[in-house]
């Protein structure tokens, strides 16, 4: 007890969205608009791909199966909002703002979140390749059940963010600042670049027997048998 006693005081845990949505309208607006006030709409089964949006507003919204290749999104801001099942490859989301938002099953590639902000967030189920959060701020963030493919988390902060049951393969965290990050519940964890940027970051025991040989590079240790 004393020992799951101190890993609480030494990991804080990150705060869940509470996404709580009113009844919502059926989206029949067509094309989105840049800057766009989009709020207590549902999104369904739509093809978005391409569409401009930059520095639009959502609020209060749902987008369920919408595809948004190449989407731009650049500084929108999505607010207590749900994407369930979103595809698509290229979706331009730089500088967007996403606060308690629930991201779920998506099925993306090269999602460009670069100097975003994700604050209360929980990305659940689903698979994104080349996720680029390089110089992004998150805060209360969880990544649970999903598959994230060679992310880049360079040059970002990240402040109590869980990886629970997740797989992250050929991850960067070159430069990155960490306090509160809890990685031990990570089902695969493949750091490519940046293992030396975990100080802040917890792991497990068996984790760090197989970062040893990245750790010992970085320290320019030799181990010879």
């Amino acid at each position: 007890m004393a020992r799951r006693g101190h890993q609480q005081e030494t990991v804080r845990a990150a705060r869940r969205p509470e996404v709580r949505l009113p009844e919502l309208s059926v989206w029949e607006g067509g094309e989105l608009e840049p800057d766009g006030d989009y709020d207590g709409l549902e999104f369904v089964d739509l093809d978005l791909a391409g569409q401009a949006a930059v520095g639009a507003r959502f609020m209060d919204c749902v987008l369920r199966r919408c595809a948004l290749d190449e989407a731009g999104l650049a500084k929108a801001r999505i607010l207590d909002s749900v994407l369930e099942g979103v595809r698509g490859v290229g979706t331009d989301l730089a500088g967007a703002s996403l606060r308690d938002v629930e991201l779920v099953e998506a099925r993306l590639g090269g999602v460009q979140l670069h100097g975003a902000v994700l604050e209360r967030v929980v990305v659940r189920g689903g698979k994104i390749d080349y996720l680029n959060l390089r110089k992004a701020h998150l805060k209360d963030v969880v990544f649970e059940g999903c598959v994230l493919v060679e992310p880049d988390f360079g040059g970002a902060v990240l402040e109590r963010v869980e990886f629970g049951g997740c797989v992250l393969r050929g991850a960067d965290f070159s430069g990155a600042r960490m306090a509160d990050v809890d990685l031990r519940g990570a089902a695969e964890l493949d750091i490519a670049r940046g293992v030396d940027a975990l100080a802040g970051a917890v792991i497990s025991p068996g984790q760090l027997f197989d970062l040893a040989p990245s750790l010992a590079a970085q320290l320019g240790v030799r181990v010879v048998a």
